[in-house]
C-alpha cells in the first residue's frame, strides 16, 4: 500500500508547475528519478519502494520523500501511517490567528464561553460569552493572554477559582502533556523558567511532573459581579490544526445560564 500511495502522489504532480523540463513523458506526473533526486536518495531504491520491495525507510528519509512529493500535512501523516503504523513525530508550528469561519462558529455559541489556545497555551480567540464570564482578554496585552500566566500571575483570575489548587494542578499537568504532544516543549522553556522564578506555587507543582489529558469536567467560577457560575467543559482539537485546542464551557443550570446572560447584557456595545 505504501508503494501504491507513493506512485499515486507522484503521478499527481505537475512537472511544468515545478519548473521541470517539458520533455515527452510516458506517464503523468514526475519521474521516479525526479522524486528521488528531490528526496536525495537513490533512484533505484525509490523505485523499489514503489514496487514494495525496498524495505521500510527511516523517518528522516520518509520526511524527505514527503517534501519531494509536496505532501500536505494530512497526506504526510497518511504516508507515515502506511510506512510505520503510527503518525510522524510532532512538528511544532506557531499559530497566532484563526480563520474567520472558525471565529463565526465561536460567536454562534451564545451563552457558552469558548476559547481557542495554541500549542504554547496562548489564548488566540474567544467569543463574547468568554469575554464576559472568564476574562476580558481584549484588555490584556497578548503576552498576558497565556493560560499559565493567567492562573499563576493574575490575581483576578486566581480569586475567581473556587478550588484554585485543583485548577492549578490540572492546568500544569495538562500543559505539560499537551506541549509534549505538539512538539512545543522547547518553545515553552522560557515561559516555564519565568514562572518557576516568579511563582513558588508554579515551581512546586511543576516539579511534581504530573501529566494528564484535558478531557471534560465541571468548573465553578466565583464571578465578582453575579456570584458562582457552574459550567461543564469539554476540550477539542481543531481538525486540520492539531496545535489548536478549543475549550467550550456550558452552563449547568438555568440559573447559571441566566447569570451568563446578565454578564453578556452588561458588556459595552
Amino acid at each position: 500500500m505504501l508503494g501504491e500511495y507513493l506512485k499515486d502522489r507522484r503521478a499527481r504532480l505537475d512537472p511544468a508547475a515545478l519548473g521541470l523540463p517539458l520533455v515527452r513523458r510516458r506517464t503523468p506526473g514526475l519521474r521516479r528519478e525526479e522524486v528521488a533526486q528531490g528526496a536525495n536518495i537513490s533512484a533505484t531504491w525509490y523505485t523499489w519502494l514503489e514496487q514494495g520491495r525496498g524495505g521500510t525507510p527511516s523517518a528522516e528519509v520518509l520526511e524527505r520523500i514527503a517534501q519531494a512529493l509536496m505532501l500536505s500535512d494530512s497526506e504526510r501523516e497518511h504516508l507515515f501511517l502506511l510506512a510505520f503504523g503510527s503518525p510522524p513525530a510532532a512538528r511544532y508550528e506557531r499559530v497566532d490567528t484563526i480563520s474567520p469561519r472558525l471565529q463565526r462558529i465561536l460567536d454562534k455559541l451564545d451563552t457558552s464561553p469558548a476559547i481557542i489556545r495554541n500549542a504554547t497555551w496562548d489564548i488566540i480567540a474567544w467569543n463574547k460569552a468568554a469575554l464576559a464570564t472568564l476574562t476580558d482578554y481584549e484588555k490584556l496585552h497578548p503576552r498576558e493572554r497565556n493560560i499559565l500566566r493567567l492562573v499563576f500571575a493574575n490575581p483576578r483570575v486566581r480569586s475567581a477559582q473556587s478550588q484554585w489548587e485543583s485548577v492549578a494542578r490540572f492546568v500544569v499537568a495538562t500543559f505539560r502533556a499537551e506541549t509534549a504532544r505538539t512538539g512545543a516543549t522547547q518553545e515553552v522553556a522560557a515561559l516555564v523558567d519565568e514562572l518557576r522564578q516568579s511563582s513558588a506555587d508554579f515551581a512546586r507543582i511543576w516539579d511534581e511532573n504530573e501529566v494528564r489529558t484535558h478531557g471534560d469536567g465541571v468548573k465553578q467560577l466565583l464571578h465578582p459581579d453575579v456570584g458562582p457560575i457552574t459550567m461543564e467543559y469539554m476540550a477539542f482539537t481543531v481538525d486540520g490544526s492539531p496545535d489548536l485546542g478549543l475549550v467550550v464551557y456550558s452552563p449547568v443550570s438555568e440559573r447559571d445560564e441566566e447569570r451568563v446572560r446578565s454578564l453578556l447584557e452588561a458588556l459595552p456595545e
